[in-house]
């Protein structure tokens, strides 16, 4: 298994290489002059070159690159170019937002697909399971946003039972917390509970017909024990790969969810950065998601591992 983990470890290494300098040059090609943004259109041409100089930016791109990535490496993202403050301060700050959120909307999502995606693989005919597929195909169906908005005007506004906007850790108030996550989590946990419910139906169909799940059947075993140990364990693989993938997305920020429930996620100060041209709050925060999305696919290559012995033994 360590060796395993070590493999998969080199092989992320390049792909972080070239991640860099993606985001580099994307950011580099936006139109716009980030000293220019900088100071503001009224500033003299000895004003913008001194500021140019000043920020690396009259250098070759090559050596502009090296010395972005050493300051990188140091763990020197820079500073905002608007409020002075420096990305890791600003990312230490909105990372356990989006991480709160995150979490949560995953958890919404398996306490929807899990029973869901069972129910309708272990009795696909019965009603469960026409309701299961009722619920996938309206869930995939409404549009993000659209879910959002509606939630909001029906327990916000309507009824007034959630807030609907604001934020409040939940390691501070684990009551108000999840008053305040429950919408913007419902809102993205629908969709992905209907791929989830959809993947995990498919996967355990597939495992139930398999010739070990029969002899267990044959053995006498409740047939409780040859869904849950048997069949469930080996149908989990393409479940934990739409979650490290969902995952990944969440944490690069649900721009849309959070600007209808103003929440103060990473979504949001990317967003506002790319408005403000504030690029190296834009280069910080897509280099941590990039990082984020390949450590996340890392430990998923390891719960693949966890869950079939034969990956890594191949």
């Amino acid at each position: 298994m360590a060796q395993y983990a070590l493999l998969r470890l080199v092989h992320a290494l390049p792909v972080l290489f070239l991640t860099s300098v993606a985001v580099w040059l994307l950011v580099y090609l936006i139109p716009g002059d980030p000293a220019l943004a900088l100071l503001g259109p009224d500033v003299t041409p000895e004003q913008l070159a001194r500021a140019r100089t000043r920020m690396g930016l009259d250098q070759p791109l090559p050596v502009q690159y090296a010395l972005w990535v050493g300051r990188v490496v140091k763990g020197d993202l820079g500073v905002s170019y608007l409020n002075g403050l420096p990305v890791r301060t600003m990312l230490v700050q909105r990372i356990p937002v989006t991480l709160q959120l995150t979490v949560a909307s995953l958890v919404v999502a398996l306490l929807l697909a899990a029973p869901l995606g069972i129910f309708a693989a272990v009795r696909p005919r019965s009603w469960i399971g026409r309701l299961a597929s009722g619920y996938n195909a309206l869930a995939m169906a409404v549009p993000t946003f659209w879910l959002g908005i509606l939630l909001v005007l029906l327990f916000g506004l309507y009824l007034r039972w959630l807030p609907t906007s604001g934020f409040v850790p939940v390691w501070e108030d684990p009551g108000r917390a999840w008053r305040f996550m429950l919408l913007p989590a419902v809102t993205l946990g629908a969709y992905v509970s209907a791929v989830l419910a959809r993947f995990t139906r498919s996967a355990l169909l597939e495992s139930l017909g398999q010739d070990y799940v029969r002899t267990a059947r044959a053995k006498g075993l409740d047939e409780r024990a040859v869904v849950g140990v048997h069949a469930l364990k080996n149908a989990l693989i393409p479940v934990v790969t739409v979650l490290g993938l969902q995952f990944g997305a969440f944490m690069g920020g649900a721009v849309i969810t959070e600007a209808i429930f103003d929440y103060p996620g990473l979504g949001r100060m990317l967003l506002q950065a790319i408005l403000t041209r504030d690029y190296t709050v834009v280069q910080g925060t897509i280099l941590f998601v990039v990082c984020a999305f390949v450590v996340i696919n890392l430990l998923t290559d390891l719960a693949y591992a966890f869950l079939d012995p034969r990956i890594r033994y191949s």
